[in-house]
Formats: C-alpha cells, sequence, structure tokens
C-alpha cells in the first residue's frame, strides 16, 4: 500500500521500543545506557502510532522491528505479532519486520514459520551480539531455511553496538558475534535469502564491503551513525561498486533520520546515486517494485 511516488525515502532501520501495555523492548540498564550513548534528545520509546505520524510527516516509509533477546537477556520482547498488527494500520508508511530467538530451536522455526506468513510482515531482524549467537552457527540455519522459502529479507546488525556501551563490561554484550563475515557464510550457504548488514560494521569496514561485493544477495544499511562519521572506502563503495546495493538507515529513534539526511547532503555522493540510496535499492528489495 505504499505509494512509491508520493515518499521521498524508505528508512531500512527502525525499532519498535514499547508494546501497547508499556512494556520495553530492553532490560532498563541496556534502555537507559543505549540513550545515554546516543545522546537521545528526544523520546525514547515512541509507540508505533508515534513512529506513523513522524515518517508520514516527512514523506517517509520505514522498516519496523523489535529484537527476540529473551535467552541472552531474560527479558521478553515486544511481540512480533504486534508490531505487524500496529504496522498494518499505518501500511501507508510502515513495513514490518519480525524477530525470532535463534536459540529457541525448533520453537524459533514453528514461530518464524508463522511470523512469515503474518500479513505485511518483509523479513526478519537479527542482532547477533545482543542475542548471543553466531550467525554462520548452525543451529540457526532451521530458521534461515523458513526465511529463504517466504521470500524474507533477513537483517542483521553489524559492528560495535550502543546497546551495552559505556556499562560495567559492556552490560555482558559480546562484540564478537557481530563481525560481517560471518555472513558470507550464511549467504553461500542461502544462496536465495536476501541479506541486509546493519551498520557501518566498524571495526570490521572492509568485511562487510567483500561480503556485499562478492555475495549477489548481500546489501548494506548505513544506519546507527551520522554520514559525517562514515569510512571513506564505505563512501567509495557506495558511490561505485555498491551502488544498488547499500541502503539508507536511520536507527530511530536513537538516531533521528532528520539527522542522518541533514549529514548525508553534505556527503560526497553522486547526485544519480542518491536516489538508490535513499528510496530504489530498498524498493526492489523489499518486493515494493519489480526489476526492469
Amino acid at each position: 500500500m505504499i505509494d512509491l511516488d508520493s515518499i521521498v525515502a524508505i528508512d531500512m532501520h527502525t525499532h519498535a521500543e514499547i508494546s501497547r501495555d508499556g512494556h520495553r523492548s530492553l532490560p532498563p540498564s541496556l534502555m537507559d545506557g543505549s540513550a545515554a550513548y546516543f545522546r537521545v534528545a528526544g523520546e525514547r520509546t515512541p509507540s508505533i502510532d508515534d513512529l506513523a505520524a513522524y515518517y508520514r510527516e516527512r514523506r517517509m516509509a520505514a522498516v519496523v522491528f523489535t529484537v527476540d533477546a529473551e535467552t541472552a537477556t531474560g527479558h521478553p520482547p515486544v511481540p512480533s505479532e504486534e508490531v505487524a498488527e500496529e504496522c498494518a494500520r499505518h501500511a501507508d508508511v510502515l513495513i514490518p519486520f519480525a524477530s525470532v530467538d535463534p536459540h529457541k530451536g525448533a520453537e524459533a522455526v514453528r514461530e518464524a514459520r508463522r511470523l512469515a506468513n503474518t500479513p505485511g510482515v518483509r523479513g526478519f531482524k537479527f542482532h547477533p551480539s545482543l542475542q548471543a549467537f553466531h550467525p554462520n552457527d548452525r543451529a540457526a540455519y532451521p530458521v534461515y531455511e523458513v526465511l529463504q522459502e517466504h521470500g524474507m529479507v533477513a537483517l542483521f546488525h553489524s559492528g560495535q553496538t550502543g546497546i551495552g556501551a559505556g556499562l560495567p563490561g559492556g552490560g555482558g554484550i559480546r562484540l564478537r558475534y557481530s563481525n560481517p563475515l560471518d555472513l558470507d557464510d550464511v549467504a553461500a550457504d542461502f544462496p536465495d535469502l536476501p541479506i541486509v548488514i546493519a551498520h557501518p560494521s566498524f571495526p570490521w569496514q572492509d568485511e562487510a564491503l567483500a561480503v556485499a561485493q562478492h555475495k549477489p544477495t548481500v546489501h548494506i544499511d548505513l544506519s546507527g551513525w551520522s554520514p559525517k562519521y562514515f569510512p571513506p572506502q564505505l563512501v567509495r563503495y557506495a558511490n561505485t561498486l555498491l551502488k544498488d546495493k547499500v541502503l539508507f538507515g536511520s536507527d530511530y529513534p536513537v538516531l533521528t533520520p532528520d539527522r542522518w539526511l541533514a549529514d548525508f547532503d553534505a556527503l560526497d555522493i553522486k547526485p544519480e546515486v542518491r536516489p538508490r540510496i535513499l528510496k530504489d535499492n530498498a524498493a526492489r528489495l523489499l518486493g515494493l517494485v519489480k526489476d526492469a
């Protein structure tokens, strides 16, 4: 139901941070720590209604998701079913992704199948550091099989994370799980699974670029960092070899699209590449428009 002609951009990376009954997506220490890390000035937990109004006002569409990391954190997620239901009321601007906890084994597979058949859901979000798993762990492969079978997009956090940053022991979160090179195995073993490597992948930017260049189904979203901090090789590849595989993402609400786009305007990106990054590449990946 998204009218591509009426929007200026598709934000591939926003978070459903609170449920209808007020349950937050992260434990209080991690939620407060990430707000401090990102210096969030506004509302840290907007509702999905708020998120829809925010993006509608800006003539943008947005992908929305939560993360099921219950095994690793002991904290139940915002339900993916609820995210899909709430986004369905705003289908002109919101695109729901689901999430499952890979540690839940057969239950995760059943849940992935149910969610993949939920109207409106176009992909799944994984956060390897928060969920405490390596993406190429064969235990997660049955979940990917379901996603590939149903044409879902698999979006993986990569690199350093603001969740746990600055807390004692990093809140117990380990960065090593989010090396994007792990996704090379996933892309090789699931060649029909569209994959998005989320964020500039510090300190593994070159690994992310290599995987995206080598594997046809792998994309990179640019969320979580202001573009003024992008490493030069990321800008160079976005302008050239990966111009059809790089995607706008903000990380709202911890980083606003207003801030991201203002800094993107100053970035040395070719005029003909800008609309691809801001809208066209995501529209094609999400099946909103067919390849010519």
